[in-house]
């Protein structure tokens, strides 16, 4: 029977992003929802891979080109595709870019498994075979049946592969083909299960004890949540279920790792960017094939394709890193709670800091709140000092290590106690301040800080585009030292070994992680005291466990403070909470230093004295003042292309569309994008502010590609709902 399916075509081009519907014959092929397939495309019928997103009874077309094949290897299950069709829509992207998302290119393009010939004794030697060289080989082999292919034999015992190869073709050896498992298999020391305290036991039972999905454990810096995390896998799965553990950066997964293989045995899949293909494709394959119940990972983890869900847990929940910045742009916090719904799963969200939309959810009864608000097993908080870096300088002292923190530096190298020296250069974006009173120049209109752009010495507002020269006179105090920030993790190393003699040091930012494993490496070296000082940028933030740090050094507070994001205050308040949490998590207390131009600013002394909700209050004013998230959506359209009057030209043609469609919302721009130039590409950008629900953002995406999509190869579209970068 002739029936008729509608496929979503696997291609990179815009314009393919609709089903085409083709026909086949349901006595020759088995077609289900979710088949992958090859059909013919386009004039010349080139063979295209393509997903079946709905069969079709009957079909008004003429002429329908017939699906040639069913690529059985891989599916997509109905809940897939209901969340592949979540993701174009929420976040603007194309079906295909969807389905990339959640199935990586090695499972799409069937990259092969990894095999080789392990060898094995087949018949005695004989003839002339029974001699040294021979001999020697048939010994090895012979005691370890099943060990070795013929390159490694050859390169460890120093033996002439052609003598192996003899040996194979006359049949005195032969070669079994084995699949080489390119999966993490390590074993870990064991990690005991502990018995929970009240706090503990209190979360674990609202969760478990309760109908509700969505949950936000906001639990002080080494309050337990991660023995939480445990009873609650070990729950999920003793009831035959699957669990995921999302962690924010490839950094936090040794640690994770290490306490989740120590507990639950090595079946566990570690999932994240840095994988190779064949080891991506390893660890998806025993998901799919049900033999592991757990995965560890970073945000792709989040789409690993487990056969009964139960359990999403998201270990610091506010941090930006788990939103992609590539098409799609989704966010894993906000799709996890779609996923809860569709697979009847429980989401966890867990942070001392939890981002301002999540608690103003709690907050709104949309999520369960769980408060956990003491250190585990009687530890205490550390104490944090805060220095006004402006006294500093009255003082005369103009290196970037107040006298407090060299202090406090020389004593725990005095008692062998080790250090962290954090700098947030995530996002990093000059600013205007002054230096005397502290007073940093921001837009009146978008209560930003203006960025400084040294070639013409100006300010920019890269939200509404306002631009002006830097003063030579603070206008705050009249002082004539107003200078741009700028600060490295290089020159606080550089720093460290000038001050002190045979201080050993180890930096993590982006130049010291760009090896696979070594952010590994590195957390082991620490840990295991093989240095006094790690110096790092939000790397080292949250979530390490050092049992001998008992001194965190912030070194400029300000330079998170003062990005051009409305969320900078928040950003500086999670940061300084969550790497003040890595001090005295031992027997030691623990002790803080956080170096601020800004001392007197809410996020920072809010942020010294933990408290959270004071923080929130203030906060949540601002946003509700300024119609910023959670009141309000905002939409980003950046334009970019080699040609800068290109570029110019239609974004002001797009701000005139916008204007005419008269939407209900507030329009910023059009005005250079953070950063105005990258990679010969010039970059402009309009930002649309209010209440945009799913079917006028679906409105402006087609109004853009229909009015701009003739343009030169070089012109870019990036649209970003909600976006964690305005750069």
């Amino acid at each position: 029977m002739i029936r008729y399916a509608a496929v979503l075509i696997i291609n990179k081009t815009s314009s393919l992003d609709k089903m085409f519907t083709y026909k086949y014959d349901d006595s020759l092929l088995e077609i289900k929802i979710g088949s992958f397939v090859n059909v013919p495309f386009g004039a010349k019928n080139k063979s295209m891979p393509g997903f079946v997103f709905e069969i079709l009874e009957k079909s008004d077309q003429d002429f329908l080109k017939e699906i040639e094949s069913i690529r059985d290897y891989l599916s997509l299950s109905e809940k897939q595709l209901e969340i592949v069709k979540i993701i174009r829509d929420k976040y603007l992207s194309t079906y295909s870019d969807a389905v990339r998302a959640i199935i990586p290119s090695c499972i799409l393009n069937q990259n092969l498994s990894k095999t080789k010939g392990i060898l094995f004794i087949e018949n005695p030697l004989e003839g002339r075979y029974d001699k040294e060289i021979y001999k020697s080989i048939y010994k090895i082999v012979s005691e370890n049946p099943g060990i070795y292919d013929k390159n490694t034999l050859s390169r460890r015992f120093n033996i002439s592969l052609s003598s192996i190869n003899s040996m194979i073709k006359h049949s005195f050896l032969k070669e079994k083909i084995r699949v080489v498992n390119r999966y993490d298999n390590r074993e870990f020391p064991e990690f005991k299960e502990l018995k929970l305290n009240c706090e503990q036991q209190n979360a674990y039972d609202r969760i478990t004890g309760s109908s509700d999905k969505v949950f936000l454990i906001k639990g002080v810096t080494g309050s337990g949540k991660t023995e939480v995390y445990m009873h609650l896998v070990k729950n999920i799965i003793n009831k035959g279920k699957d669990a995921i553990i999302l962690v924010p950066e490839i950094s936090l997964t040794p640690q994770m790792v290490e306490r989740f293989k120590g507990r639950f045995g090595r079946d566990i899949t570690i999932y994240h960017s840095r994988l190779s293909d064949g080891e991506k494709q390893d660890e998806w394959q025993r998901v799919k094939n049900g033999e592991v119940k757990i995965a560890i990972g970073a945000r792709s983890a989040l789409f690993l394709p487990f056969n009964n869900l139960g359990l999403i847990i998201i270990d610091e929940e506010h941090e930006t890193s788990y939103k992609s910045e590539q098409s799609p742009k989704y966010d894993s916090v906000e799709l996890s709670k779609i996923m809860a719904g569709i697979y009847d799963a429980k989401l966890v969200l867990g942070s001392a800091t939890p981002s301002v939309n999540s608690y103003y959810n709690s907050k709104m009864g949309r999520i369960s709140l769980i408060n956990m608000d003491n250190r585990a097993y009687g530890k205490s908080l550390p104490m944090v000092s805060i220095v006004d870096m402006r006294e500093e300088l009255r003082s005369g002292s103009r290196s970037i290590f107040s006298r407090k923190l060299k202090e406090e530096i020389e004593y725990n190298l005095k008692n062998k106690e080790q250090i962290i020296l954090f700098i947030n250069r995530r996002g990093f974006s000059s600013f205007v301040s002054c230096r005397s009173c502290g007073y940093v120049f921001k837009c009146d209109k978008c209560d930003v800080s203006m960025t400084y752009h040294i070639s013409d010495n100006s300010m920019t507002c890269h939200y509404c585009g306002k631009k002006q020269m830097v003063p030579k006179i603070c206008p705050k105090c009249g002082s004539k030292y107003v200078k741009y920030f700028g600060l490295g993790t290089e020159k606080v190393e550089e720093e460290i070994k000038r001050l002190y003699n045979n201080v050993k040091t180890i930096r993590m930012d982006y130049d010291t992680t760009r090896e696979k494993n070594s952010y590994e490496n590195i957390y082991n070296s620490f840990k295991a005291g093989e240095a006094d000082v790690l110096i790092g940028t939000q790397m080292i933030a949250k979530g390490f466990d050092f049992r001998n740090v008992t001194l965190v050094g912030i070194i400029a507070a300000d330079l998170s403070l003062n990005l051009p994001d409305f969320r900078s205050a928040e950003r500086t308040f999670q940061l300084i909470t969550q790497v003040s949490g890595r001090s005295g998590r031992g027997d030691k207390e623990g002790r803080v230093i956080v170096q601020t131009y800004t001392p007197e600013h809410y996020s920072i002394e809010t942020a010294a004295a933990d408290d959270y909700d004071k923080f929130y209050d203030e906060e949540i004013k601002l946003r509700s003042a300024m119609n910023y998230p959670p009141f309000s959506d905002i939409l980003l359209i950046n334009f970019s292309s080699r040609d800068e009057k290109e570029v110019i030209d239609n974004i002001n043609k797009l701000y005139q569309l916008l204007n005419e469609k008269k939407y209900d919302l507030e329009i910023l721009g059009p005005s250079p994008s953070g950063i105005s130039k990258i990679k010969d590409n010039y970059r402009w950008r309009i930002i649309l502010k209010g209440q945009i629900h799913n079917k006028t953002a679906q409105e402006i995406k087609n109004l853009i590609y229909n009015n701009f999509k003739q343009l030169s190869k070089s012109f870019k579209i990036s649209l970003d709902i909600n976006p964690n970068s305005f750069v």
